[in-house]
């Protein structure tokens, strides 16, 4: 990555580099996460997602 390095241009980037079969699998991935973290609310699992969003540079608050 340099400086001059842009959402556009990592996306473009991605576009050309991932196949189709990656692309379906991180956008499940993302769909599934989405999912247990707007309707799991008991609060153990909830906490633990919250805390995993915060490992992995996610800024919710």
């Amino acid at each position: 990555m340099t400086a001059t390095d842009t959402v556009h241009g990592r996306i473009e980037r991605a576009r050309i580099e991932l196949t189709p079969t990656q692309l379906a699998l991180g956008l499940a991935l993302v769909v599934a996460l989405g999912f247990v973290l707007l309707f799991v609310q008991e609060p153990m699992v909830h906490d633990s997602m919250h805390n995993f969003r915060h490992a992995v540079g996610v800024t919710c608050h």
